[in-house]
């Protein structure tokens, strides 16, 4: 008889990772995933860098490497955490990861045991949830509004909670939400963990992706005790094809995650890392997220306008300034799993919004990604989301 670990039992598929699969038929106008735009690849870039990679190195490309990964990156990684991020932090910091999923993986695998406490924002990434969830702890949802964490909230929490391991946020363009935290908020977070002297891990997938406002400074630019494990990725600017990401963290757990990467991968792979740090040489990465951004702008734009337009008005959505998603809450009589049939019906797929909630107790949101759609695809699955959420409402 076949008898697996207890922690099986807690473990379900994704239902991001489902729709996608659903979703991938042509006929079917996605809003699940959060794909960047494939059309905007620098394809012929990317190509021209593995070239030179094995051109000039290929032995070296095809070798094993180093479990922290390919250093000259982690070095451009930390040139560019200084540039963007006003973070200073030594390469030696920095390790590579398979995307930052692999990353949520290793932090849960290197804080948690079975009923240990996670904190994080409600809603929260469901990718996250599922990677920490398999390690058994309790999760501890902080409510959040149009800014995000409710720094009051975080701060009671954390004053009777008991063994709280470390806090999740995604301080720009939350995913699922879209929110982001204005400065005032990062400055209170910070007192708030250095006051418990509670680690947390930012994660930034999306914080190049902003096409309104200003730029706000990293959590990690204010961290003199080093509790911020900052997450950062390649896949949302360059290719998530690749599986590139990093984590920026003092010397200690970077150290433990080193030992962990060992024992789960031996490695991040050699020729990916030798490519993005060629195609960093040769080309301007900058420039090319600078060719995203108008995109991405006008596309969310177009989905916002549209929902305006043909969404009943009891259904409150956010306007993002960046990223990908946008979050939609329709009247709490609505549950988004039982009409997400409906909507597939009708050729249009998104995220039910239970999912990025640990205690499952939000029915009646969904999650909703403007970035991979033809401006002509959009407006068509939005008017055919509006006629599924209008049935629901009359039913």
């Amino acid at each position: 008889m076949i008898s697996f670990a207890e922690r099986m039992g807690g473990i379900k598929a994704s239902d991001i990772r489902q729709l996608l699969a659903v979703a991938s038929k042509p006929e079917i106008i996605s809003f699940a995933g959060g794909l960047p735009a494939p059309e905007l690849f620098p394809v012929a870039d990317i190509k021209a860098a593995y070239d030179a990679v094995l051109d000039e190195a290929g032995p070296v490309a095809l070798q094993y490497g180093a479990t922290d990964g390919w250093a000259p990156l982690r070095k451009q990684i930390s040139e560019r955490m200084l540039k963007k991020n006003n973070v200073t932090i030594d390469p030696a910091k920095i390790i590579l990861t398979a995307g930052s999923q692999q990353g949520l993986d290793f932090i849960g695998k290197l804080f948690l045991n079975p009923g240990d406490v996670v904190v994080l924002e409600s809603p929260s990434y469901l990718g996250a949830i599922n990677a920490f969830r398999q390690y058994q702890p309790n999760f501890v949802e902080v409510p959040t509004d149009e800014n995000g964490m409710i720094m009051e909230e975080l701060d009671r929490i954390l004053a009777t909670t008991e063994n709280v391991k470390f806090i999740y946020i995604i301080p720009d363009f939350q995913n699922p939400s879209g929110r982001t935290w204005p400065l005032e908020r990062r400055k209170q977070f910070m007192e708030i963990i250095n006051k418990y002297e509670i680690p947390a891990i930012e994660d930034n997938p999306y914080g190049d992706l902003r096409f309104k406002g200003e730029f706000l400074p990293a959590l990690k630019s204010m961290d003199p005790k080093e509790l911020i494990m900052y997450f950062g990725t390649f896949s949302k600017i360059l290719s998530p094809g690749m599986r590139l990401g990093w984590i920026a963290a003092s010397e200690t757990i970077i150290g433990k995650v080193n030992l962990i990467a060992q024992a789960a991968v031996l490695q991040t792979a050699t020729i990916n890392a030798m490519a993005i740090s060629k195609y960093l040489d040769m080309f301007d990465i900058d420039a090319h997220v600078a060719k995203i951004l108008p995109v991405y702008k006008h596309r969310c734009e177009l989905m916002i306008n549209t929902m305006r337009e043909t969404f009943p008005e009891e259904c409150k959505f956010t306007d993002p300034d960046g990223g990908l998603f946008t979050w939609c809450e329709l009247p709490e009589y609505i549950n988004t799993r039982e009409i997400a049939p409906a909507a597939l019906e009708k050729k249009v797929a998104f995220v039910p919004g239970d999912g990025f909630y640990p205690s499952g107790s939000v029915k009646n949101c969904m999650r909703l990604n403007y970035s991979n759609a033809t401006d002509e695809r959009l407006v068509e699955g939005v008017h055919r989301l509006a006629d599924v959420i209008k049935g629901a409402m009359k039913a």
